[in-house]
């Protein structure tokens, strides 16, 4: 079969194309023929040793992806073959990612994928869905997971509503009854934005932030999810609403930050982080059922329609993909590995 590895990190040239044996399956796992993999900045920053080192001789990148199960273990119990899945930290701790042809996981890593979601739907969840879900649910008040009607009555701030992450926290945001205020940097994010389902589009390059948000919520956001501290903290503590919840889930390389101590401190304000690898088991299985759910209700949808354009390449140009994504290209890199 086809994979895509590399054997030392940096750029993206070191990936390449090679030819590997058909991956045999342990107990408790099954093996998926991909479809689509889905390419997310992590990717890049573990290709490039940004965020880790290697780990195993030879790494096969990405974390997500769906396809259709090929084969399984006799213990394994709830699938089948010929059944649709997605896919999540496939590569977390593993030599094995979702570039190539064919892939083993744990059977808790596939998820059934909902009979009206294509597969770059389910390509497109793992890393920014669960991401967003855990955003959205690390109050202190709760709720613990997400569901029709569970955000109602509450505001949701998310800053850069054009990104993966972003996307998926509006849209489950909304999936769940909140209203969703966004930060986009022009035009065409924040008709992404709209597409998304977002109820109110700021502009930072050419709006007063603070005031705007103030005007659309003057209680204050309950929730903010956030794609740069550093450069939104100001913003966060002005509109944040008393006992409110910050929730960061990126970082730049040896930033560290002064907080406003007084003005968080008077409004009891949590600010969390959120690292969907490491979010613990009960966390995580309420992220997937969740998300999993909302696909399942149509909330989760993607194509530039639905405010997250997607970028396609084959398998053999998977260099050419973590390329576009560490420019920061607008929307989802998705690999085409196999025939819808």
């Amino acid at each position: 079969m086809k994979a895509v590895i590399y054997t030392r990190t940096g750029g993206p040239e070191v990936l390449q194309l090679v030819e590997k044996a058909m991956p045999q399956i342990p107990a408790g796992h099954v093996r998926v023929r991909l479809v689509v993999s889905g390419v997310n900045p992590t990717d890049w920053r573990s290709r490039s040793g940004q965020s880790s080192g290697m780990k195993f001789d030879e790494q096969v990148p990405n974390q997500d992806g769906a396809g259709v199960i090929d084969a399984l273990a006799d213990d394994v119990e709830g699938f089948f073959v010929g059944q649709r899945v997605w896919l999540w930290d496939v590569a977390y701790g593993r030599a094995s990612g979702t570039a190539q042809e064919y892939v083993v996981v744990p059977a808790r890593h596939a998820v059934a994928l909902p009979e009206a979601a294509s597969f770059d739907v389910g390509a497109s969840l793992g890393i920014p869905a669960l991401t967003a879900y855990r955003t959205l649910t690390s109050a202190e008040a709760g709720p613990s997971r997400l569901y029709p009607g569970a955000l109602t009555g509450s505001s949701v701030l998310v800053h850069g509503g054009a990104g993966a992450v972003g996307h998926a926290a509006i849209q489950l945001a909304v999936w769940a009854g909140a209203t969703v205020i966004t930060t986009v940097s022009s035009a065409e994010k924040a008709q992404l934005a709209r597409n998304a389902g977002a109820h109110h589009i700021v502009n930072y390059r050419t709006e007063d932030v603070a005031s705007r948000i103030a005007a659309l919520a003057p209680d204050g956001v309950q929730r903010i999810v956030e794609v740069d501290l550093a450069a939104n903290l100001e913003v966060d503590v002005s509109v944040i609403a008393p006992n409110g919840t910050i929730s960061v889930y990126t970082f730049v390389n040896g930033e560290t930050l002064r907080t406003p101590s007084l003005g968080l401190l008077v409004k009891n304000v949590h600010i969390s982080f959120t690292y969907t690898y490491t979010t613990s088991a009960d966390q995580k299985e309420l992220a997937v059922a969740s998300v999993n759910a909302a696909v399942a209700d149509g909330a989760m949808k993607v194509g530039t329609e639905h405010g997250l354009p997607l970028e396609r390449y084959d398998l053999d140009r998977t260099a050419e993909a973590h390329a576009a994504v560490e420019r920061g290209t607008i929307g989802k890199v998705l690999i085409d590995i196999a025939s819808h």
